[in-house]
């Protein structure tokens, strides 16, 4: 509910002239962020008010380093996507326990689909009223790899060109949706490089990991949340099979990992 009630603020702006401010990171913020970001921290702390909430847009409160639970929240995924106007943004909820996360929910403001797991429980679906769990592909050739709209890196461009016999296309798309079409057997595989924060990536990961994907730090370690440092430093990957693994710049010798 919650969700629904910051697509329709987020929906709300996006059809006005509106402002974007610079963040001290320069990235950007508009009001629709912000509305979003109180939407869903209000709402959640009168629903949870023992829970602690990590959000983008909210300061941090490391007191919540000591809660086993920790909401971690995007209001408003792919701001610049936002900002051209090009459907590619979303709102990103998800729960962790003990550094795990355990439920994510990415919603989509333009087309009003739903993305939701739990842990242990699967990975659904919702568009229209329907439902449907979501499994990812057995592709293990010409596999379909996503990637970012707005943030091309130097290195994704190596790996391609290292694994360009495994590689039948790529897309680009913004926001958490890439995870999203890999848990819906749309696209196969993503590899990030550039830096990201935990509310990047807890509602993807949770909805991957239930639709039976794998996703890890890009050193193959286990992503964790609710940090003290909130960046993720290491980069990571989404594969549908492990057996899709590519082979990466500072890895390849003689033409083995």
């Amino acid at each position: 509910n919650l969700a629904m009630k910051a697509c329709q603020a987020i929906m709300e702006v996006y059809v006005t002239d509106f402002d974007v401010e610079i963040k001290k990171d320069q990235s950007p913020l508009t009001l629709a962020d912000k509305k979003s970001n109180e939407i869903i921290t209000k709402g959640l702390a009168l629903r949870f008010p023992d829970y602690a909430i990590l959000a983008e847009e909210s300061k941090d409160d490391f007191i919540r380093l000591q809660n086993d639970y920790c909401f971690i929240v995007d209001p408003l995924d792919g701001t610049k996507e936002f900002i051209k106007r090009n459907g590619e943004f979303t709102v990103n909820i998800a729960l962790a326990y003990r550094h795990k996360a355990v439920f994510g929910m990415v919603a989509v403001p333009v087309t009003n689909e739903v993305y939701i797991a739990q842990k242990g429980e699967g990975a659904y679906y919702k568009k229209d009223g329907r439902m449907e769990r979501l499994r990812v592909s057995n592709r293990r050739s010409e596999l379909v790899m996503v990637a970012s709209r707005s943030h091309p890196s130097e290195e994704l461009t190596k790996v391609m060109e290292l694994n360009q016999e495994k590689i039948g296309g790529t897309v680009n798309v913004g926001s958490s949706l890439k995870g999203c079409m890999i848990a819906r057997g749309i696209a196969d595989i993503y590899y990030r490089f550039g830096l990201t924060s935990e509310w990047d990536t807890a509602a993807m990961q949770c909805i991957v990991e239930e639709a039976g994907a794998i996703f890890k730090n890009m050193d193959d370690t286990d992503m964790t949340y609710n940090r003290e440092d909130v960046l993720n430093r290491k980069g990571f990957y989404i594969l549908n099979d492990p057996a899709n693994k590519l082979l990466l710049p500072n890895k390849a010798k003689d033409g083995n990992i």
